[in-house]
């Protein structure tokens, strides 16, 4: 209620005070916006979806029915893409996890995804109403960038956040890693009073991005549900009053791993880029899991 807001600081007064969303260009004429089931009740920032431009005609006639499915079934009718196809005729071997494309794939999106997280967080800030100067913690989220100095500080550097904000970047998280950066951007709210903790995530499938194989589904499936782009959050306790105008109140957060799922979803950087395997008892594992993890 908009009444706790008004009590002295203490730790439980949470709140998020604005948000923002970006994407890249479209890749298909739908209109409609996706959005992730949440899987606790850490709310996270949205981040529009989007599926690469690159053609992906399965080899058989069996592979074309098994890959069009989990595209129709995941009810996603519009997804953004960075990879296209000015990019892939610069880069054809991109389509081909055998070759040694890994240092071409860094080098791009080390340079875009700061970009696209800038893009997202600008606007945040400028809904938040507050300068930039005035952010004292940045978690920045992302799988896509392998360069130091790292994303975050190159996100900094475009925001003109001051040379003393507190840095903290997550790599690896994947799906998870916009709900453990607010996890985060809340700890450190409640702990440093005044503390106002910009939240960025941004990725580019590019870095996992393959031709169709025989035999390896999961890479239709990765394409058919991932895509490119960023969203921002500013976390804060204590609200200005006539200044930040808070959107919703974070009560908890928790991080619960489900014993004996290590292998369900699975990453692996290799000379041909970033190897992902998703299973398809992820969404069922979440769903008989999620009651007892809040």
């Amino acid at each position: 209620q908009r009444s706790t807001y008004e009590r002295p600081w203490q730790p439980s007064s949470r709140s998020v005070t604005r948000s923002a969303r970006t994407a890249r260009r479209p890749c298909s004429q739908s209109a409609r916006r996706t959005r992730r089931a949440p899987c606790s009740r850490t709310t996270t920032p949205t981040i529009t979806s989007a599926s690469p431009t690159a053609s992906t005609t399965p080899t058989s006639r069996t592979s074309s029915r098994e890959s069009v499915r989990p595209c129709k079934n995941s009810g996603i009718e519009r997804r953004y893409a960075h990879l296209d196809e000015e990019l892939l005729g610069a880069h054809p071997d991109f389509s081909d996890r055998a070759l040694p494309t890994l240092d071409a794939r860094i080098d791009i999106a080390s340079s875009a995804v700061p970009v696209l997280a800038a893009s997202a967080a600008a606007k945040a800030i400028a809904e938040w109403g507050r300068p930039a100067a005035d952010v004292t913690h940045l978690v920045f989220s992302t799988y896509s960038a392998w360069k130091a100095p790292s994303g975050d500080l190159h996100l900094a550097s475009l925001l003109g956040l001051r040379p003393t904000v507190s840095r903290t970047i997550l790599s690896l998280n994947g799906c998870s890693g916009g709900g453990r950066a607010l996890q985060l951007a809340k700890e450190l709210a409640e702990n440093n009073r005044g503390a106002r903790v910009l939240v960025a995530c941004s990725e580019l499938t590019l870095i996992a991005f393959y031709g169709p194989q025989e035999g390896r589904l999961d890479t239709i499936l990765g394409h058919g549900i991932f895509g490119d782009g960023a969203g921002a959050v500013i976390v804060g306790a204590d609200p200005v009053n006539c200044i930040e105008r808070p959107l919703f109140e974070m009560v908890f957060a928790t991080q619960t791993t489900i014993p004996e799922t290590e292998d369900e979803i699975t990453m692996r950087l290799m000379k041909g880029g970033l190897d992902f395997h998703v299973s398809i008892r992820v969404p069922k594992l979440l769903k008989s899991n999620i009651s007892s993890a809040v």
